[in-house]
């Protein structure tokens, strides 16, 4: 089995729903380009991603929104070198079809007083949802290792939240571990690290909102502010 040295997650650059939520209301999600920052964010981690991986190959997976579309072409890998298809199991969580701002806000709070994880959006998932899915993407993943020839390097060009899910999944973290994480930034990476231990680490963790609440205490309190504070559309 040839595992990767690096698997490298990346959140999309700024879309157009990041810079204002109203669009949300006339454009489809995953229709919704980058913003003349998001270029810049994606092209200076597109500038990170080329002096890291050198001459080396690189197995890539976007999701098929135009905005990770976007950032990938932004990074500028030389195309010799990257093995890329569109994986729509890393696509964003679904919050239904045409959004209403009035009705999203309403469910927004609803899911901060729910829970991330189990919270459905009426017309959509819940993060529950997308960690199913991201789990059967892993399963495809660690086949795709079973190739001798594989590169050493993965790149994942995802969402916040699905970058999240997936290290969930990875690391075994359970429940409220996850949702003590902040999303990351625009253009942000994480990335997985083989050791020499065979082990993968991460090489620096997602920003807490606050301590996880053992299980069994009750995990309804302190919810609203934290959340409020740090978790918007992905």
């Amino acid at each position: 089995m040839a595992r990767p040295r690096r698997i490298v997650l990346v959140r999309h650059g700024e879309s157009e729903g990041n810079a204002d939520d109203s669009i949300y209301e006339r454009t489809p999600d995953h229709a919704l380009p980058l913003t003349a920052q998001g270029w810049r964010q994606a092209e200076e981690t597109g500038r990170r991603l080329r002096e890291l991986f050198g001459q080396e190959r690189v197995s890539v997976y976007v999701s098929p929104y135009r905005r990770t579309h976007e950032t990938f072409q932004a990074f500028g890998l030389d195309p010799a070198r990257v093995r890329i298809r569109e994986e729509p199991r890393l696509r964003e969580q679904d919050w239904g079809n045409w959004q209403d701002r009035a009705d999203v806000a309403r469910q927004k709070a609803n899911r901060d007083a729910y829970g991330h994880f189990f919270y459905r959006f009426a017309q959509g998932e819940s993060g529950a949802d997308v960690y199913d899915r991201v789990g059967g993407f892993l399963e495809s993943l660690f086949r795709s290792f079973e190739d001798a020839n594989h590169p050493p390097n993965v790149l994942l060009v995802t969402h916040g939240l699905a970058m999240r899910l997936f290290c969930m999944r990875w690391f075994h973290w359970t429940v409220d571990e996850f949702e003590s994480l902040s999303n990351p930034g625009n253009g942000e990476t994480r990335m997985l690290v083989l050791g020499e231990n065979g082990k993968y680490a991460l090489d620096r963790p997602f920003d807490r909102w606050r301590e996880p609440v053992p299980e069994g205490t009750g995990r309804q309190q302190g919810r609203s502010a934290g959340w409020q504070r740090d978790h918007h559309h992905p």
